[in-house]
């Protein structure tokens, strides 16, 4: 940590925001854990102590330094759970007029209390309170201690697709779904799709139950085909809602996008299908990731919008911790759900789980848009229509459309739930 005058000059003049806050002196231990909560619970940031809430350098006297400093270490051990590890620097203005810099980090053991057992978290520049089980499990899933496909969902086995089940066991591991309730329940466990109090877990639920939808009300897409280039409140020139198991919704809302895109001939005979204007990798690759990388703590459906120059896939919550739009770019990858990507890349899905499929759309169609919206809370792909750099011949379009080969025995796996059971 090594901040510039000129720095500290330009963020006071800027003000206050989500990672930057003003104080003009502090004497009150149990206010600043409670700062020191909110930035470690979210971005973290900076606390410059010696400037007014509206910008004014008021500086600190060097009795005023060294007491601050020493409240600053007391509170960070003794007030905040977990220790939070601050760094401070002594900032010297015109007429000798000295800021504190405090400098808080983002949390990796999230979430931290104040001595009072209160969660703080960052809203702008201000802080509040965190009450309800939803924040709470967003800061663990942040915090990699939770993931939102092993929750526990209110369906027992009842609400299990036996049939669908079974199929997928026989297929992907050559194991026959047994007979009795006990066994059954006790397979799921040991596969980590249901909980100890024999509930099935969300990834289950998304996967192989029969109605998905009446467990889990977050999960569907809701998709429109607008005329011309936005938005409009009563006009659309088709719509259709989608729900059923992960694999029924990917299909559906493929199938939705093909058929409201333009197709071209591209040299095929007359009574050829035509190549759709957008490549069905790029497809492929962005419903995937919408349904398997969003974030299910968020009560809201994914969104599919198709205009007349472009189709928006909105899937609800940003990128998860450091991860950046170039990042993913590169094939960094940080599961959200990895319960439901490890199932998922069995062959439901056409999913590898290696990061290349955001860098396989980009080179099937440049010109793709990604949008991390951290205050909206959300993450969009925007694909071009009439993208004529993607149309390809028809045997190049086969190659990069064949699906990966499913895996064929499971051996160590069997032998592992076999064990078990």
């Amino acid at each position: 940590m090594q901040i510039s005058l000129d720095d500290l000059r330009k963020q006071i003049l800027a003000g206050e925001d989500g990672t930057h806050q003003f104080k003009e002196n502090i004497t009150n231990p149990e206010s600043l854990a409670a700062e020191i909560v909110a930035f470690s619970n979210s971005e973290g940031g900076y606390i410059y102590i010696g400037v007014s809430d509206q910008g004014e350098i008021k500086g600190l006297v060097p009795s005023e330094i060294r007491r601050v400093n020493q409240l600053i270490a007391n509170t960070a051990i003794n007030n905040v759970k977990s220790p939070v590890n601050v760094k401070t620097q002594n900032v010297i203005f015109e007429d000798n007029k000295v800021i504190i810099a405090l400098y808080v980090p983002k949390g990796n053991n999230k979430p931290y209390f104040d001595r009072n057992g209160i969660i703080w978290c960052k809203v702008g520049s201000d802080k509040r309170r965190i009450c309800s089980r939803e924040e709470l499990r967003r800061i663990f899933q942040e915090s990699h201690q939770f993931h939102a496909d092993e929750m526990a969902t209110k369906a027992g086995l009842e609400s299990l697709d036996k049939l669908l089940f079974r199929d997928f066991l026989e297929k992907t591991y050559k194991y026959e779904f047994p007979d009795s309730p006990e066994e059954q329940i006790r397979l799921l466990k040991n596969l980590n799709l249901a909980t100890q109090d024999d509930k099935l877990n969300l990834a289950c639920v998304l996967m192989f139950a029969l109605h998905p939808e009446r467990i889990v009300s977050q999960f569907g897409v809701k998709a429109i085909r607008y005329p011309g280039n936005k938005i409009h409140a009563d006009h659309y020139l088709d719509s259709e809602d989608f729900s059923g198991t992960i694999e029924k919704v990917y299909q559906d809302c493929y199938a939705f996008i093909m058929r409201n895109l333009h197709k071209t001939q591209a040299g095929q005979g007359i009574n050829s299908p035509g190549i759709p204007e957008i490549h069905p990798v790029v497809l492929e690759e962005t419903l995937v990731n919408a349904l398997i990388h969003r974030d299910y703590l968020i009560d809201s459906q994914i969104r599919i919008f198709i205009y007349d120059d472009r189709v928006e896939i909105i899937s609800p919550g940003h990128l998860p911790n450091n991860l950046t739009t170039e990042k993913i770019k590169s094939g960094n990858v940080v599961l959200r759900n990895p319960i439901l990507a490890s199932y998922v890349a069995k062959g439901i899905l056409p999913y590898h789980g290696l990061g290349t499929g955001i860098r396989r759309s980009l080179d099937a169609c440049p010109d793709i848009i990604l949008d991390d919206d951290r205050d909206g809370d959300r993450f969009t792909v925007i694909i071009p229509r009439k993208n004529t750099g993607s149309l390809v011949s028809v045997t190049d379009w086969e190659k990069d459309i064949s699906r990966a080969e499913k895996p064929a025995s499971m051996s160590e796996d069997i032998a592992r739930v076999s064990e078990e059971i």
